[in-house]
């Protein structure tokens, strides 16, 4: 199999035939080149990304967070292994007892949060109802059940309302503080979010108190039912007491036997030692009421946060620029592989099997008339050629085929407005320079431009030679020593293109190939004429002219295999008005 050639505007690179049935590896060229046509839509698609995030860093309110420092003083007993244990499990009881109800309901009514507009007024957020919906908890009152119930709206007593608001206020301080053990020590921090810094100071230390006061009144009760099971134990010692008291004075008073006085005088004594120190145990229950000690200490208060805690601005810009990335390249991706333009020479190449595809820029010269002035004026080889990128390599190509009888190529576009004629024109210019007899003809009925850039007021032209061939010697207007133009004339009923494939005119190209070493034929677009169907089996071949990034692959597969069908040559096709970086 041979191998394919594509030309740029600097050098041509050869390009290896793909294997049948295979893909072609991915390379660092390719994704250098995807990143060159995509970015913008990678940078768009950050752009918006980061947009989003900057307006809700400037947007949001935004949350400062306090913390409290407390130590625990477990009070537990045994050994080493097992006071750890103990240990561990009293810290994570208190971090509970920390969390509930009666503490964070303490701090509501202490703070009188209950009636803050950003404790009880909050509407459900986007996340919170995304929450609810999945956990299947309705963030509407029930108010068919309150109403089954006789506790309606209307019907609600104005206690309940007050409990109501409590308990969302209890709600959203739950979601707003963080309580959790320092490490492995015996440290507790409560830290609290609120929307200026002092409210986040004032919830934190409250949280502390409530929870040190909520110690000392689980401890203080756990004493008082202590101390009320001590008093009926001590009044069932003190009976107990009495009575082997009396036993012992009844048995001393007469005396029978020293073995059964020693025993009850043994029974009374240990009688009024448990008597003695479940008294003491009494005493000191009831100090522990009267004067209770909490097991928890505040070692650092809250202090005035100095910055916000959220949002997190760097975080958000980083993490949205990252985003923004990575959906970019995403949409990039999709859009450059459901891409079906023209943008690479392979794309043609590969499906087609052409023998080269060329890249041609676009032209930063003047248009047509001013090249073209008359032979011998002197004028012409003042300008400077070539005017498009890439066209020497085209005309290279263009003369290699002359040397295999390629004479009389047309050139035909995909779609109208691709530079067709500009090449036709140019490929004929640089024939004529290399000293070649070159005749230049146009054949577009559909879009004359070269006619009336070149001869806009020609009275003959191909037209007109199609009815007598004599006429060619005045209808080729000489633009230079070794070129002539053959304008296309007044078109009636027939296209020119078509009355030459009927070989029933006086113009005949066999002819032409006698007179002149190149003829280029400047056709009309294929999908505005059915002239290059007519005309191209006529032709020693064709160049098919697409436009970069406009022309769809699919629409140019289908012209190459419809000038097939016809009995057309193709000879390669040309990628008209690729940017200059697709050159280097």
């Amino acid at each position: 199999m041979t191998s394919s050639t594509i030309f740029s505007g600097v050098s041509p690179i050869p390009l290896a035939a793909a294997a049948p049935g295979g893909n072609s590896p991915l390379t660092l060229r390719d994704m250098l080149f995807f990143l060159r046509m995509r970015w913008l839509w990678v940078l768009a698609t950050t752009f918006a990304f980061l947009a989003m995030a900057g307006t809700y860093v400037l947007t949001a309110d935004p949350t400062f967070v306090a913390s409290t420092q407390l130590l625990i003083v477990p009070q537990v007993s045994g050994s080493e292994a097992q006071r750890a244990f103990a240990e561990d499990a009293f810290i994570e009881g208190q971090l509970e007892i920390a969390r509930s109800s009666d503490v964070v309901g303490g701090t509501v009514r202490a703070l009188g949060l209950d009636t803050d507009p950003d404790f009880v007024d909050q509407t459900p957020s986007l996340q919170d109802r995304a929450k609810n919906w999945l956990m299947g908890i309705s963030s509407e009152p029930d108010t068919e059940s309150q109403e089954a119930a006789g506790t309606g709206p209307r019907q609600a007593q104005p206690h309940a309302e007050d409990e109501r608001i409590q308990d969302r206020a209890i709600a959203t301080l739950l979601n707003m503080i963080g309580i959790r053990r320092v490490g492995s020590s015996t440290i507790i921090e409560i830290s609290a979010a609120a929307s200026t810094p002092q409210r986040a100071v004032d919830i934190a230390d409250m949280l502390a108190r409530q929870y040190i006061q909520k110690n000392i009144a689980m401890k203080a009760n756990a004493s008082r039912q202590y101390s009320e099971w001590l008093e009926r134990f001590v009044s069932e010692q003190q009976r107990g007491l009495a009575e082997a008291a009396s036993a012992l004075a009844s048995f001393t008073s007469n005396p029978r036997d020293q073995f059964k006085l020693a025993e009850l005088q043994s029974a009374t004594d240990a009688r009024r030692s448990l008597y003695e120190n479940t008294l003491n145990q009494l005493t000191e229950a009831r100090q522990r009421i009267t004067y209770p000690v909490s097991d928890a200490t505040i070692v650092s208060r809250a202090t005035l946060p100095l910055s916000k805690a959220r949002p997190r601005s760097t975080l958000i810009i980083a993490f949205a620029a990252a985003v923004g990335l990575g959906v970019g390249l995403a949409l990039a991706m999709i859009r450059h592989v459901g891409d079906r333009r023209i943008i690479r020479p392979h794309q043609i190449a590969e499906a087609s099997g052409l023998p080269f595809v060329t890249l041609l820029a676009t032209s930063r010269k003047t248009h047509l008339p001013a090249r073209f002035l008359p032979a011998g004026t002197g004028s012409s080889s003042t300008a400077a050629y070539p005017v498009i990128p890439g066209i020497a390599e085209l005309s290279a190509t263009v003369v290699g085929l002359r040397r295999k009888r390629r004479v009389v190529i047309g050139i035909v576009a995909v779609d109208p407005g691709s530079g067709a004629s500009t090449i036709a024109c140019e490929l004929a210019v640089l024939s004529s320079r290399s000293g070649a007899h070159t005749l230049l003809i146009d054949a577009a009925a559909q879009r004359s431009s070269l006619s009336k850039s070149i001869a806009p007021h020609s009275s003959t032209g191909l037209v007109d030679v199609l009815d007598n061939g004599e006429l060619i010697q005045t209808a080729a207007l000489p633009l230079t020593a070794t070129l002539k133009f053959l304008p296309l004339g007044k078109v009636e009923a027939v296209t020119p293109a078509i009355r030459l494939s009927s070989r029933r005119t006086q113009l005949s190209f066999a002819d032409l190939k006698k007179e002149f070493d190149a003829v280029f034929i400047d056709i009309s677009a294929f999908s505005a004429s059915p002239d290059a169907n007519a005309i191209a089996p006529e032709l020693d071949g064709v160049l098919v002219v697409t436009s970069h990034g406009r022309t769809s692959i699919d629409d140019t597969l289908r012209v190459i295999d419809t000038l097939r069908n016809v009995g057309a040559e193709i000879l390669g096709a040309v990628i008209n008005h690729a940017p200059e970086r697709m050159h280097s």
